[in-house]
């Protein structure tokens, strides 16, 4: 009886841990609206998405992946999974909310904002995320 009290209860133990894991991943990132409704100060060009496309290769890639899909070099090693860039989901945001997620950061995303200190710079980025689409 005491056998199956433990098992039943690293059952339920590791139910908890995956559903705080599901949880940590689809945790809603709020923006502010003041944030959000931002316009990008960049006019999307060719030079502006290959700046974006250079700093993406520089800062961004390891984690989110060449096309953006989530899945690089040190994706694994997150607690969280990058979200892939090609989804309407991720697409649909405001250029202001993508300019804030990448300037502020939070949790194993870091803040840009000391990284890359010019705004154009993260907007160009912005621009760049713009072409990952499926």
């Amino acid at each position: 009886m005491k056998s199956r009290i433990l098992q039943v209860g690293a059952v339920v133990a590791v139910a908890v841990v995956c559903a705080s894991f599901t949880l940590l991943q689809t945790k809603p990132w709020t923006v502010p609206d003041k944030a959000a409704k931002i316009a990008n100060a960049v006019k999307t060009s060719a030079a502006s998405v290959s700046e974006g496309k250079a700093l993406w290769s520089q800062h961004c890639s390891s984690c989110h992946g060449k096309a953006g899909l989530g899945d690089g070099s040190k994706a694994a090693q997150l607690k969280t999974t990058p979200p892939d860039f090609t989804k309407a989901s991720f697409q649909g945001q405001s250029d202001g909310s993508l300019f804030y997620k990448v300037s502020e950061g939070r949790d194993d995303m870091p803040s840009f904002k000391k990284k890359l200190p010019e705004a154009e710079d993260i907007w160009n980025l912005v621009n760049f995320m713009r072409t990952l689409k499926k």
